[in-house]
C-alpha cells in the first residue's frame, strides 16, 4: 500500500468514527437527557392542565365538601368507585349494629332464653350476622320475608323508617354520580382531534398559521366556536414579570369562526398580520421562542345539548414553518365523500417567506412600482433667462 492510498484510508478511517462518535453522543442526549430539556406544558395535547396548588387554606379546603356533587364527579374512577362500595357497605354494616343493639336491649337474642310467648321488635335476630343481613334486605327492599318488624316496639318501627329513607338518598346520590360521570361532555371530547403540529404557510395571499381539527363522529357539535391563547412570560414597563401572560389568538375558517359546520375536519387558520404576536418571528428565530399556543374549542353536542370544551397546545417545537397539510377529503366514484385520517398530521413543504415582515415588505414594494411618488427633496428653482443677443 502506497503512502497516497494510506492518507485516503485513515482519512475514511478518521470520517467514518466521528461519524459514528456523533450519532452515539446524539443518541445519548436525547435517550437519557431529552426528557429534562423538553419545554413545560400548562396544556397538554389531550387538553389537560398541568398546573398545581399549593399552601391551600384549611377553610379553602373545606368548601370542597360543601360542593359535594362537584367534588365527587371530578373525582377519578377507582376512588368514586371507592366511595360506592364503602357507602354501602358502610351503611348495612352500620345500621345492622342498630338493629343488634335494639334486639339486645330488648332481650330478643336466644342468649337470653326468651320465653315462649315473648314477641321479639324483629322476628329471626339471633346475631349480629342476622342483624347484619336484615339491614341489607330492608335497605335494598329485597324482602325475603324471613325476618320482619314486629308491632311490639316502637324504636324498631322508627329505625326501619330511618333506614328507608336514608337508603334512597344514598341510591339517588351515588346512582346519579356514576351516571352523570358516564355521561360527562368531556367524554364527547375525546372524539374532536388536533393536528399533531401547527403550520406557518402563505394562504389567499397572507401568512397564516393553520391548524387542522377533526370530529370523528357523524353528529355535529352546535354552536362551535374556536379560539387560542398564546401564553408567554413577559415583563411590564414597571417591572413586573408575568409568568402566564395571556394574549388572544383569532383562529378562523373561510366561513367565520363560529357556528362551524363540523361534519369534515377543517383547517382553522390565523392572520399573521400587524396585530398578531407572530408578526415580529421568524424561521430562524422559531424555536428560539418560549410561548405555548393554547387552542379551545367550544361547542354543545347534538345528542345531549350538553356544552363541552375541547383544548390542546402547541410548543415552539411542534410549529412548522414553510409547510401546509396535505390533503384528506376526497370524493369516490360513487358519488360519496370520503376523509383519509392517514394524511390528517401530514405535511408538506412549499415555498413560504421566513418572516411576515418580509411578505408585507414585499407587498409594499410591489404596490409602490405600480404608484409614482414625488420627491419630498426635489426643488424646482427659477432662472431668469438672459438675452445674448443683445450688444
Amino acid at each position: 500500500m502506497n503512502a497516497s492510498s494510506q492518507n485516503v484510508f485513515e482519512t475514511l478511517i478518521r470520517v467514518l468514527t466521528e461519524s459514528m462518535f456523533k450519532h452515539l453522543r446524539k443518541w445519548v442526549v436525547t435517550r437519557f437527557f431529552g426528557h429534562s430539556r423538553q419545554r413545560a406544558r400548562l396544556v397538554s395535547k389531550d387538553g389537560r392542565c398541568n398546573i398545581e396548588f399549593g399552601n391551600v387554606e384549611a377553610q379553602s379546603r373545606f368548601i370542597f365538601f360543601v360542593d359535594i356533587w362537584t367534588t365527587v364527579l371530578d373525582l377519578k374512577w377507582r376512588y368514586k368507585m371507592t366511595i360506592f362500595i364503602t357507602a354501602f357497605l358502610g351503611s348495612w354494616f352500620f345500621f345492622g349494629l342498630l338493629w343488634y343493639a335494639v334486639a339486645y336491649i330488648h332481650k330478643d337474642l336466644p342468649e337470653f332464653h326468651p320465653s315462649a310467648n315473648h314477641t321479639p321488635c324483629v322476628e329471626n335476630i339471633n346475631g349480629l350476622t342476622s342483624a347484619f343481613l336484615f339491614s341489607l334486605e330492608t335497605q335494598v327492599t329485597i324482602g325475603y320475608g324471613f325476618r320482619c318488624v314486629t308491632e311490639q316496639c316502637a324504636t324498631a318501627i322508627f329505625l326501619l323508617i330511618f333506614q328507608s329513607i336514608l337508603g334512597v338518598i344514598i341510591n339517588s346520590f351515588m346512582c346519579g354520580a356514576i351516571l352523570a360521570k358516564i355521561s360527562r361532555p368531556k367524554k364527547r371530547a375525546k372524539t374532536i382531534t388536533f393536528s399533531k403540529n401547527a403550520v406557518i404557510s402563505k394562504r389567499g395571499g397572507k401568512l397564516c398559521l393553520l391548524i387542522r381539527v377533526a370530529n370523528l363522529r357523524k353528529s355535529l357539535l352546535i354552536s362551535s366556536h374556536i379560539y387560542g391563547k398564546l401564553l408567554k412570560t413577559t415583563v411590564t414597563p414597571e417591572g413586573e414579570t408575568i409568568i402566564l401572560d395571556q394574549i388572544n389568538i383569532n383562529f378562523v375558517v373561510d366561513a367565520g369562526n363560529e357556528n362551524l359546520f363540523f361534519i369534515s375536519p377543517l383547517t382553522i387558520y390565523h392572520v399573521i398580520d400587524h396585530n398578531s404576536p407572530f408578526f415580529h418571528m421568524a424561521a430562524e428565530t422559531l424555536l428560539q421562542q418560549d410561548f405555548e399556543l393554547v387552542v379551545f374549542l367550544d361547542g354543545t353536542v347534538e345528542s345531549t345539548s350538553a356544552t363541552c370544551q375541547v383544548r390542546t397546545s402547541y410548543v415552539p417545537e411542534e410549529v412548522l414553518w414553510g409547510y401546509r397539510f396535505a390533503p384528506i377529503v376526497s370524493k369516490t366514484k360513487e358519488g360519496k365523500y370520503r376523509v383519509d385520517f392517514h394524511n390528517f398530521s401530514k405535511t408538506v413543504e412549499v415555498e413560504t417567506p421566513h418572516c411576515a415582515m418580509c411578505l408585507y415588505n414585499e407587498k409594499d414594494v410591489r404596490a409602490r412600482m405600480k404608484r409614482g411618488y414625488d420627491n419630498p427633496n426635489f426643488i424646482l428653482s427659477e432662472v431668469n433667462e438672459t438675452d445674448d443677443t443683445k450688444m
